[in-house]
């Protein structure tokens, strides 16, 4: 199959004057500048020094924010880039959990072992959910993805399923140690693997979103009669989009429980997977870095509206998130775009 681009410059060469050919629309994700670059290093050797400064309290929490933020690269990659809405993947979060609990406790595998069987299970199971849905879409697809969020508790406590998920009761993990190599603590050791798995899986992000593929998941997203004329498979690249992406949070779930040392049902209500959504869209639609920004909301801002009120957490809760939503429309990541386009005008004056 020939790609988008290729497509576009063969139709502008045969087709007539008064007959254009429609551009594909193309991700914003060419090589980054230098200035960038070196922001992007800077936040990274931040990230490495902070375990170093902070309680092993502190890391916890930033663990579960980069764990959080795994999951949200791979739901932006299905809502922000390909246009599909699911408001249903915690459960493929709840999936990769119970897959790297599972192995951990019932057959000893070794903590990092278990990532690519809950990535490879989750991509197996989006890619066969993403089938169906095919022919969703819009808020039916995202009212399908909700009966998935929602069934998924009750699933894992079918009593024929006790035996392998603890039924209601859950499965307790071993918090795995440090090698002793490193001299660190086992809260430390888990943050830099997290963070070292979360490196790689934003690098591959990267390379799929600004390839053949990527493009097709954005012409899909913006135009998607005229991606089918031009022999875009959508079919294949809606499923395999929503199959990676559950991958990359069914890997994040794989992380959570090893972090938490802990799985239950009841921890994976519709609820997650509306935060989520919530994480994806204050961090900024169809952007990598958003989901940094998501996941530090999600994981910090019910801990702030707690310590502001007791009573009533969640209305404080819902009170920065209507503050957020109006003050950046378009996320985190949207206001940071716009301040950088003034900066850069300013100095082109």
């Amino acid at each position: 199959m020939s790609s988008p681009s290729e497509t576009v410059r063969a139709a502008s060469h045969t087709a007539s004057p008064s007959q254009k050919a429609v551009p594909v629309p193309r991700p914003a994700l060419e090589r980054p500048a230098t200035h960038t670059r070196v922001l992007l290093a800077a936040a990274l050797l931040v990230a490495c020094v902070l375990p170093f400064v902070l309680s092993d309290y502190r890391v916890f929490q930033l663990t579960l924010a980069l764990v959080y933020a795994i999951a949200l690269l791979g739901l932006n990659m299905l809502t922000g880039y390909n246009g599909q809405i699911s408001l249903g993947h915690g459960a493929f979060y709840a999936i990769g959990a119970y897959v790297a609990a599972i192995l951990m406790d019932k057959f000893g595998v070794p903590y990092w072992a278990t990532l690519p069987a809950a990535g490879a299970v989750c991509l197996l199971a989006g890619f066969l959910f993403g089938l169906p849905a095919l022919r969703l879409d819009g808020l039916y697809l995202a009212l399908a993805t909700f009966a998935l969020g929602v069934a998924m508790p009750q699933i894992l406590k079918y009593k024929h399923l006790e035996e392998w998920t603890g039924g209601a009761m859950g499965i307790v993990i071993i918090k795995p140690d440090a090698p002793a190599w490193t001299g660190l603590s086992q809260d430390r050791w888990l943050y830099f693997f997290v963070l070292a798995c979360l490196v790689v899986l934003f690098l591959v992000a990267w390379n799929i979103l600004r390839g053949r593929i990527g493009r097709a998941m954005v012409a899909i997203r913006d135009q998607p009669i005229a991606a089918r004329a031009m022999g875009v498979n959508t079919a294949m690249i809606k499923s395999l989009t929503f199959g990676v992406s559950a991958m990359y949070t069914g890997i994040a779930g794989a992380l959570g429980a090893i972090v938490i040392q802990f799985v239950a049902p009841d921890s994976f209500s519709v609820f997650l997977s509306i935060t989520l959504i919530v994480g994806v869209v204050v961090g900024g639609l169809a952007s990598m870095q958003g989901a940094i920004y998501g996941a530090l909301f999600i994981q910090f801002i019910p801990n702030v509206a707690d310590h502001i009120s007791k009573a009533a957490p969640w209305a404080i809760y819902g009170i920065f998130l209507i503050v957020f939503m109006y003050v950046m429309p378009f996320g985190v990541a949207g206001l940071l775009r716009g301040l950088n386009a003034r900066w850069q005008a300013r100095r082109g004056r």
